[in-house]
């Protein structure tokens, strides 16, 4: 494996509040996966890899500027602690 695809421990739980949050804030907004990657310019297979917590796809810093921007967020919220955004969108885990 390069060292260019190598993810650290230690930055694997920050992937994984990108995926969480990116699929909350679309969800919020009511959008699909498909209207999503559109609007941030890439593929809806790469966002869909993207939001899949469990498989780690690694993503540029434009990608994530331009999800963000889609998304009407800051891309710092997308780093964030996804209780952390459920809270901001007001949403409850009680369905």
């Amino acid at each position: 494996m390069s060292k260019s695809k190598l993810i650290k421990d230690v930055n694997k739980p920050l992937y994984q509040n990108i995926a969480l949050n990116t699929m909350l804030y679309r969800k919020h907004l009511k959008m699909t996966q498909n209207e999503l990657a559109e609007r941030a310019g890439i593929s809806k297979s790469f966002l869909a890899a993207i939001e899949s917590p469990g498989n780690i796809k690694p993503c540029s810093l434009e990608t994530l500027f331009d999800i963000a921007r889609a998304l009407h967020c800051n891309p710092g919220q997308l780093l964030s602690s996804p209780d952390a955004t459920k809270k901001f969108l007001n949403i409850s885990d009680s369905k």
